[in-house]
């Protein structure tokens, strides 16, 4: 076999673990998208899960490339990543996405990606390879997203319980689980429109490092977008439901107003994040959001010990899956 069909041969089976692990990130982050409609009794799971996925795959049309730009040329420096690079990055991430499915932690499937590109890259090239600017931006917005979700969420229902506070508990249940369907479509079309890129990123990276697309091209081939559009679809059409739970029922206890407000401050969250090229996480997007409607309430409303353990695994998820990542590069080595 010529070194060039060993080549095709590796970027074939790339390609399918990196649309394997945005499948798994639609799988792990449905419960972002579907927690609050299905705890609030809006949606069933299988109509949520349904409204999810379609508009995961709608937002195709709505945003621009510029997170897969973040991700695909941004983040390392020209002619450091290979296959081994890439291999190293995705199984670092899928490793830490399924041990925090599995445990029903709320993680972050973009940093758990950003980490394993992070500590691939280092393994082959040491920090001096990574473009600083854009490692410090994503890590800026661990902090960032949540923060910015829990005030738009809390600002979004102390702007609502002021406007509607002569109507009665009753008529405005009614009005809300309206809305939430508005409101938790908005932030499916952000999911996907945030999350789907990333996937678009690494494939691109991949691409670029193995000759088959020009480095000066705008855009990835267009099989490329739709088949990670469509891989993180079908992940959320099949649910994560151990995260749902914790999401949706562990931290505070939701009613129809209380996640509309959560998802708006959220999609605002992640449409501004996307327009901009930064890669968040929807996880601690929705998570601040959540936290900080039910803090308005009375702080005794949060369950702040199972926010802490998000805290940890939000905190864990970068060194993690880097050094999973590191581990998997030199193994690849041996390996093709």
């Amino acid at each position: 076999m010529t070194s060039a069909q060993v080549t095709l041969w590796v970027v074939v089976m790339l390609v399918v673990l990196a649309l394997i692990f945005d499948f798994m990130n639609g799988f792990h982050d449905a419960a972002n998208s579907i927690a609050t409609v299905v705890s609030t009794g809006v949606l069933k799971p299988g109509q949520a899960v349904l409204f999810a996925s379609f508009f995961n795959f709608v937002a195709i049309l709505v945003f621009h490339l510029s997170v897969a730009a973040t991700v695909g040329k941004g983040l390392a420096q020209p002619g450091v990543v290979d296959v081994h690079v890439v291999f190293g990055a995705l199984i670092g991430a899928i490793s830490w996405n399924f041990i925090t499915w599995y445990y029903g932690i709320p993680s972050s499937s973009s940093h758990a990606l950003i980490g394993g590109i992070v500590g691939a890259v280092v393994a082959k090239a040491g920090a001096a390879s990574l473009i600083a600017a854009s490692v410090l931006k994503t890590v800026v917005f661990i902090f960032v997203s949540p923060t910015l979700g829990f005030l738009l969420g809390s600002g979004m229902l102390i702007l609502v319980a002021w406007t509607l506070r002569g109507s009665t508990p009753s008529r405005v249940d009614r009005w809300f689980r309206r809305l939430q369907l508005v409101s938790a479509g908005a932030y499916s079309l952000g999911h996907g429109g945030n999350d789907a890129q990333k996937t678009i990123g690494i494939v691109w990276m991949l691409l670029i490092a193995t000759g088959y697309t020009a480095v000066g091209e705008a855009s990835p081939p267009t099989w490329v977008i739709l088949s990670c559009y469509a891989a993180i679809a079908l992940g959320t059409l099949f649910g994560g439901w151990r995260i749902v739970k914790t999401m949706g029922q562990r931290l505070t206890k939701l009613k129809p107003v209380h996640g509309f407000c959560a998802e708006t401050g959220g999609a605002i969250t992640l449409f501004t994040a996307a327009m901009l090229g930064i890669p968040v996480s929807t996880t601690h997007t929705i998570t601040g959001a959540i936290i900080g409607v039910g803090a308005t309430q009375r702080a005794s409303a949060v369950r702040w010990g199972v926010a802490g353990n998000i805290v940890w695994a939000w905190v864990l998820t970068i060194p993690a899956s880097a050094l999973v990542a590191a581990f998997a590069y030199w193994l690849s080595l041996e390996i093709f």
